[in-house]
Parts: C-alpha cells; sequence; structure tokens
C-alpha cells in the first residue's frame, strides 16, 4: 500500500441495499484525493452514515467498485482488511468508547495496537487530552463523562494517530460551539499534516468553516457533484462550485 498514492478512495458505480429493500445509496462515484478535506451533507435519512460505513469498511456495497490506496477491497479477503482500518481515524456518531478504560487508555489504544512504547505515548495522548479541553478528566472512565466530553474522548482516539484518513459522522454534534470550532480546527491541522478528512455533518455553518474545503451533498442515495470536482484534485476555488 502506498500512502503516496494519486487516490485515497475512489467509489465507481456503488450501490449498496440491506436484504432485499430498495437500493441505500445508488450509483455513487467519487474520487477522495490526499490532503483533501470533504464535508458529506444531506437531509437525514438521505444516506449519509451508509456511505461512511463504506468509507470505512465496516460494510461492503451491493454492486460497484471501491478502491483504496490503490487496493480493490471489495474482492480482498476480509482477514487482509485490518491493516487498510489502521490507516483510518473513525469517529462514530455513537463514540463507542472502551467502558472499562479511562479518557487516557481510550485516546492510547490506537497507538499501543500500533506498538508504540508506553514511554513514548505519554506526552502525545496527555497533548490530545489537554488540546480538547480534558486534562483534567483523563482517569475518568466513560460512564462518568458528559456527552460532550465521551464526543471529545472519541475524536482524540480517531486523529492521535495521524490516520491517512479521518472519517467523522456528525462530531460535533453534541458540544458546544465554541468547542466545535475548535474540534473542527483540530481536524484543520491534521488536514494540513496530509490527512483526507472527511466529515458527516447538518450543521450548515460548519460548511462555511473551512475555506478550501469541498461538499458532498446527498440526496435520496444519490451523490451531487455537478463539475466533477470530486474526480480531481481540489483546487483552492473549488468549494463553492460543488455545493449546489
Amino acid at each position: 500500500m502506498n500512502a503516496d498514492s494519486a487516490e485515497v478512495v475512489t467509489f465507481d458505480n456503488v450501490g449498496l441495499r440491506y436484504g432485499t429493500d430498495r437500493e441505500i445509496l445508488s450509483d455513487i462515484s467519487f474520487t477522495l484525493h490526499p490532503g483533501g478535506f470533504y464535508f458529506l451533507t444531506g437531509a437525514s435519512g438521505a444516506g449519509k452514515t451508509s456511505m461512511l460505513k463504506l468509507l470505512y469498511l465496516a460494510q461492503r456495497p451491493s454492486r460497484g467498485a471501491i478502491r483504496m490506496f490503490g487496493t480493490d477491497v471489495i474482492t480482498l479477503p476480509r482477514d487482509r482488511l485490518p491493516p487498510f482500518r489502521r490507516r483510518l481515524g473513525v469517529v462514530f456518531q455513537d463514540f463507542r468508547l472502551v467502558p472499562h478504560l479511562s479518557a487516557y487508555d481510550n485516546v492510547a489504544l490506537p497507538l499501543r495496537v500500533s506498538g508504540v512504547r508506553e514511554s513514548e505515548l505519554r506526552k502525545p495522548v496527555a497533548d490530545m487530552l489537554e488540546w480538547v479541553g480534558l486534562s483534567h478528566r483523563a482517569e475518568a472512565r466513560p460512564a462518568t463523562l458528559s456527552g460532550g466530553e465521551q464526543q471529545r474522548v472519541a475524536i482524540a482516539r480517531a486523529v492521535i494517530g495521524r490516520p491517512d484518513m479521518l472519517v467523522a459522522d456528525e462530531p460535533t454534534g453534541n458540544v458546544d460551539p465554541d468547542m466545535a470550532l475548535k474540534l473542527l480546527r483540530l481536524f484543520e491541522a491534521l488536514n494540513r499534516l496530509g490527512t483526507t478528512v472527511v466529515v458527516a455533518t447538518h450543521d450548515v455553518h460548519l460548511l462555511r468553516k473551512v475555506p478550501d474545503s469541498l461538499i458532498m451533498r446527498i440526496d435520496k442515495g444519490r451523490l451531487s457533484d455537478p463539475t466533477g470536482a470530486l474526480r480531481f484534485p481540489p483546487r483552492r476555488d473549488q468549494r463553492a462550485q460543488v455545493e449546489l
């Protein structure tokens, strides 16, 4: 796998249905490039969460092709998917923190899985907890944290390993506007280091906070991309072109 691939992810005529129901997603085609910042938006039930599941490899499509980091992940055996998943950071809408671990240990988990020594992970984990305003809650377990605090721990865990791609499902939904902006700036900083960022959100105000972002609008299971901008590396002036 090549981290410098010209394409991080490519969807080609992807469709998704659950069982025998009608398709949730239809004819989805786009390419995400290294260093791009993308917002995924659309009405509730439009298909955003289903598309994110395909992006972080929790779901396989019913049809079409998906390439990730230069490899066809549809035909790849499931036992070969973990190395791809380790290159992804995911912020789930329901947080998915490990309940018996402290906030510190939840954030440290990706580094430990990657084999980072304890002496080398203490500072980055402490710095990340400070950034999200939770240094004073480092030893707290998820059940004792508020929803907004759990959200911040989940975000810190997702970005601590500087993933090649970050996928975030409504990452600012449980925090106040000031913290939402601070978290968005954290995503921007990670993006400047080369991480491709995909943020699904209902908050239209966030879309204006990242001037160089592209907007992927999904409506009734179909992706709107009138200019074809999602198939080419983003330019500084493409944000307004992609938004309908």
